[in-house]
């Protein structure tokens, strides 16, 4: 087609096609575009990429053995798509329409499957689901949610997690005001945020895989910030293994505790003859 053409005019696959360079080629004559013979693998890298996939472009219908780069197979548009083009405007479109899409997704449906089956699920223990980034730390956060609260926190309710691409991915905030730690930004809470009604007692953890552990400086730092909460607190480091944790070992503090996810049914207390608890 040209800027000219009428719909029903529109050619598929097996009547028209055009390589890479002809595509740059036709831009230049009839769209104005300024781009060389030089960009053609930009076009199939680019822009036929995306029409390809959503089965709008079929790719080397002339040589259907030719190697990606081959810059002289041909490429135009799916036979299928091209019925529905040559009915856009008529009353069939509707039709025709709602027929491709329902053989062939959008393309915007297929990706977002895509990232939806990439993604980690952290179901927490009233059901709700949250999806985070495939990394480490969201990992070992999930682990914390999975392993480390069934086994060491007496029932406690998820009242915030926090994410590197959305840091209040939870937060109740309803909750967190009425525990007295509504004030503290996202900058100084800890990954997550627990309560325990059974013991009373607030958990603060931190997931650490390259950084910041609960130190003397971030444990007070977080008492002072949490001077109006009258609710013990429980402060946890966790790791993946051992070898993570060797590093950190020297700054942890006192009074605090340090849990590995690869060994989920043991504690590191870093508080003396006392276990798990609360300190004055």
């Amino acid at each position: 087609m040209t800027p000219r053409s009428h719909w029903p005019e529109a050619k598929d696959a097996g009547q028209h096609q055009l390589s890479t360079k002809q595509i740059l080629a036709y831009g230049r004559k009839h769209l104005d575009e300024k781009r060389s013979d030089g960009s053609y693998d930009d076009v199939r890298r680019e822009d036929l990429k995306w029409l390809t996939l959503a089965r709008i472009v079929t790719a080397a219908a002339n040589k259907p053995g030719a190697t990606t780069n081959d810059g002289t197979r041909g490429y135009g548009i799916h036979p299928e798509a091209a019925a529905v083009a040559r009915a856009y405007g008529s009353d069939a479109w509707d039709n025709c329409l709602s027929e491709f899409r329902s053989k062939w997704p959008a393309l915007s449906e297929k990706l977002a499957r895509n990232r939806k089956l990439e993604m980690i699920p952290i179901i927490l223990p009233d059901g709700t689901e949250l999806d985070f980034r495939p990394d480490s730390h969201n990992k070992l956060q999930a682990a914390i949610i999975k392993d480390f609260l069934p086994f060491f926190g007496y029932g406690a309710e998820v009242l915030y997690i926090g994410d590197a691409a959305d840091k209040s991915k939870l937060k109740k905030e309803d909750r967190l005001r009425e525990l007295g730690v509504f004030d503290l930004s996202h900058d100084q809470l800890p990954d997550i945020v627990a309560y325990s009604a059974s013991k009373n007692w607030l958990y603060l953890i931190e997931a650490v895989t390259t950084a910041n552990p609960v130190t003397e400086a971030r444990r007070l730092l977080l008492e002072r910030r949490l001077e109006a909460c009258t609710i013990p607190r429980i402060y946890v480091t966790v790791f993946f293994d051992r070898a993570t944790f060797r590093k950190f070992a020297a700054a942890i503090a006192w009074e605090t505790e340090v849990w590995l996810a690869d060994v989920p049914h043991h504690l590191v207390h870093f508080n003396g003859g006392k276990f798990l608890g609360p300190h004055d």
